[in-house]
């Protein structure tokens, strides 16, 4: 249910310090506000990795506001509305720009809404989340409206204060920007090709075993680095044997030189067993050439 003008109004008085008791809305829109005020407004980081940035800010007797971003190809955000109360239905909230009482005569306006679930934190993907966060830059209170969930006289106002947000802000900005730009997904299975004869990887594989050595020194959950090594079928099989033995102990002698446990890291060398492509042509034998790298973490834990 979408919250009407009467609302926005007495949310607007609200913020702005005046009696809600005055206006003519009062009596039939009762409006219960929740916000930080002057003394209790803060903001921190509750994550600062290269791996997540979580920007947090606690509503007092409501919940917080948390904004996300964490490792990827892509610049992403998103913000968490997490509500002590949780919806008991659908609803709608409308989303307000609210001035603070130290800004007299500047208006409020809408910049969007926000669907909420029953038994659900409310949510907001990138755009408007950076929405919200460039409105809070300025001094801004975004508000979030909606019908109370029993109490049909009853309109809830949430709204994110802006005190003591910019030096949160300016550490959430250079955290993003420190990011890795690859997520767990784009190197949990890896394939490091070889050139012929040689335990030196190509250009390419060079490129992304440093990418699973810069993630595997920021994250300690995960259990188990398994390096599984293959070559191809020229030459002896004794020979062969060796190679992909001394291929696989390479690639875990790069990942302890920079820093990772050598009890996290299990090798295995197959040889010239288990090709892919046939052996027949150099395409083929390029792609049996190959290190599997596979990270894993335990159950239960996120990605």
């Amino acid at each position: 249910m979408r919250v009407n003008n009467t609302t926005k109004l007495s949310t607007f008085l609200l913020l702005s310090g005046m009696c809600v008791g005055t206006s003519p809305f009062a009596e039939a829109n009762a409006v219960r506000y929740y916000s930080a005020n002057l003394d209790n407004s803060l903001w921190y980081m509750a994550n600062n990795t290269q791996l997540n940035c979580e920007l947090e800010h606690v509503i007092p007797r409501f919940g917080k506001v948390q904004f996300h971003s964490e490792a990827s190809k892509q610049l992403n955000l998103t913000m968490k509305l997490d509500m002590h109360q949780l919806p008991d239905e659908y609803g709608v909230a409308s989303i307000e720009s609210v001035p603070p009482r130290w800004q007299p005569g500047a208006n409020s306006y809408a910049i969007g809404s926000m669907d909420l679930y029953k038994q659900f934190n409310g949510e907001l993907e990138k755009k408007a989340a950076w929405t919200l966060l460039t409105e809070l830059e300025k001094g801004r209170y975004p508000t979030f409206l909606y019908q109370d969930w029993y109490n049909q006289r009853d309109q809830v106002a949430v709204a994110i204060s802006s005190v003591n947000f910019r030096s949160a802000y300016d550490a959430f900005k250079g955290c993003i920007n420190a990011l890795l730009p690859f997520s767990f997904e784009d190197i949990a299975y890896t394939v490091l090709n070889h050139e012929a004869d040689s335990d030196e990887l190509t250009v390419s594989s060079q490129r992304k075993l440093k990418q699973i050595s810069d993630y595997l020194k920021v994250d300690t959950n995960l259990d188990l680095v398994l390096i599984d090594s293959y070559t191809d079928a020229l030459g002896a099989r004794e020979p062969n044997q060796t190679l992909t033995e001394e291929r696989a102990n390479t690639i875990k002698a790069f990942f302890v030189e920079r820093g990772i446990n050598a009890e996290r890291i299990e090798t295995v060398a197959h040889g010239e067993d288990r090709p892919i492509e046939h052996n027949d042509n150099e395409i083929g034998r390029q792609k049996n050439r190959r290190v599997i790298v596979q990270l894993s973490k335990p159950s239960g834990v996120e990605f």
